[in-house]
């Protein structure tokens, strides 16, 4: 056992001892619960405000720059120290506020945004605020104040209990690229954490455990070079290296015919030469590899590698490549999930208006739903674990999810049947659909927490089902070397082409009641 893990083990051990001790009983805990709702509830224009502001910044994986001024802002005025610039990546922090021995609990969510999704909220059709720039199209504009309201208010309740614990805010920096939460796994950020809650938007409000449908990744970029030539006066002095990356691509899209029906497989080119007059010298591609394993996730790897070699042989071109970022499958934990889903169900969904629905079915119109029935009305069930995997999208809170007891809640703040990464994504985003789905959320969330605070056999339970039945037959194994460092140069002339247009839009909140009025916007503003 390294030195590491025995302090972990030891600072786990004390905690759970020291609560040991103190007990309350179930009218006491009850009580704590009401209180933060009460505190969340009398708060909830605080809400409003975090999640208009994020949404009006609209900034892309590794510039979050705003966004992350902002709301360390508010943490820090509320008490929490702030760490930055962790794992080598400047848009990231860690927030931690301590009253004394007990539970180390995180409480994370994601901020960046989705390339050429800017959306007038609460408009059911195509309006982009700048045409062209980036906008909250999954909506990561509304997770990171939900878990602020939740923390504030158990934070509050704590002090005035004398109850003893930890609370670590954190953001999941370049989500869409993958591109951080591996990093902060492999540098130790999740060591002496006992358990973490990650939040993510979605249309219910729910919770999971288990193998959940989805994928993992490994997102690797291969460059190629050669020589430049005049492309008419002597080409057969060049070697091109875009006919290198081209001849990968093709060798790719050969093998997709005999890939099993769960794998994933996508690419974009990254630089396909300059102009051409001029035989390409230099050429990349970009892949995402999905499967529902790692086994399977490093097996695409491995022959991505090959193809690669082999384009560079036919092309008498050299090649690199370079890991941008990855994934693990997801896996969450039982106790934790059944413990909030009691809270989910005493919590309810939000009480949507007219407008809420009218808006709700006009997006589903617009974009050819399958079904137009507006807002749910009802509760999911609690998630169980897949029994036949289902392939899909990524999300690298599995690389956290493998490292301590973790689930994700998913709260109703977005609109049910639309594509994903998309500008109708984004139109509820900043509506009272997204603030009321944050406050319901938060209300969930500061229940769950109050519970693992005050019931240390929760914690326990959790970590027995991470090691005896989670990892019984799964080692997790990063994807990342410990000389791969984050990709945060991404984005940066996306963002940048966009940044001084976009301020004209950041939401003032001492002028304006909410970024709807601000923008002039009517709601809802649907087509006659």
């Amino acid at each position: 056992m390294t030195k590491r893990l025995c302090t972990f083990v030891m600072c786990l051990s004390c905690a759970m001892l020291t609560f040991a001790q103190k007990k309350y009983s179930k009218k006491q805990i009850e009580k704590f619960k009401s209180e933060a709702n009460a505190l969340i509830e009398t708060d909830k224009k605080m809400a409003q405000v975090m999640v208009d502001k994020i949404f009006s910044f609209a900034e892309l994986g590794f510039q979050e720059e705003e966004s992350s001024k902002y709301l360390t802002g508010v943490l820090q005025e509320n008490g929490f120290e702030i760490e930055h610039s962790l794992s080598g990546i400047p848009t990231s922090w860690f927030a931690k506020w301590s009253n004394g021995e007990g539970p180390v609990i995180a409480l994370g969510s994601d901020v960046d945004c989705i390339p050429k999704a800017s959306q007038y909220p609460g408009v059911a059709y195509h309006k982009p605020i700048v045409d062209g720039a980036p906008g909250h199209g999954e909506g990561h504009n509304a997770g990171i104040p939900l878990n602020i309201m939740s923390a504030l208010a158990v934070k509050e309740i704590m002090e005035k209990e004398n109850i003893g614990g930890t609370l670590i805010l954190w953001p999941g920096i370049a989500e869409e690229l993958v591109a951080a939460k591996a990093w902060y796994v492999r540098d130790g950020l999740f060591d002496d954490i006992d358990m973490c809650i990650f939040t993510h938007v979605g249309n219910n409000l729910g919770v999971s455990y288990g193998p959940t449908r989805g994928t993992g990744l490994i997102s690797v970029e291969y460059s190629f070079e050669g020589e430049a030539a005049h492309s008419a006066g002597s080409p057969w002095r060049g070697r091109s290296a875009l006919d290198a990356a081209e001849l990968m691509n093709i060798a790719w899209n050969y093998k997709r015919e005999h890939l099993h029906p769960l794998k994933r497989s996508h690419s974009i080119f990254t630089d396909a030469g300059d102009q051409p007059n001029v035989v390409p010298s230099k050429a990349a591609i970009w892949f995402y590899f999905r499967d529902i394993k790692y086994e399977g996730i490093m097996e695409m790897y491995a022959l991505a590698n090959d193809m690669a070699k082999g384009a560079a042989l036919m092309t008498g071109t050299t090649m690199s490549s370079k890991v941008l970022g990855t994934a693990w499958p997801r896996h969450y934990n039982k106790v934790i999930a059944e413990t909030m889903y009691d809270n989910i169900k005493q919590v309810g969904l939000p009480q949507w208006s007219e407008a809420d629905q009218t808006l709700a079915k006009a997006v589903q119109t617009e974009v050819g739903s399958e079904k137009i029935e507006g807002l749910p009305m009802e509760l999911d069930p609690l998630g169980l674990p897949v029994e036949e995997p289902v392939s899909g999208g990524s999300d690298d809170i599995g690389d956290i999810s493998w490292k301590v007891p973790t689930v994700t809640m998913r709260f109703p703040s977005n609109i049910p049947g639309l594509q994903g990464h998309h500008w109708s994504n984004a139109i509820a985003m900043a509506t009272p659909i997204a603030h009321k789905g944050v406050v319901a959320g938060a209300k969930a969330e500061a229940m769950t927490i109050v519970d693992f605070l005050t019931k240390p056999e929760l914690l326990e339970g959790a970590w027995d089902y991470f090691k005896n039945v989670q990892q019984k037959e799964t080692t997790y194994k990063p994807m990342i070397a410990e000389t791969d460092m984050p990709p945060i140069y991404l984005n940066t002339d996306k963002q940048g082409q966009f940044r001084e247009e976009l301020q004209k839009y950041y939401y003032d909140e001492t002028k304006y009641d909410s970024y709807l009025e601000q923008l002039g916007v009517e709601y809802p503003t649907v087509k006659e």
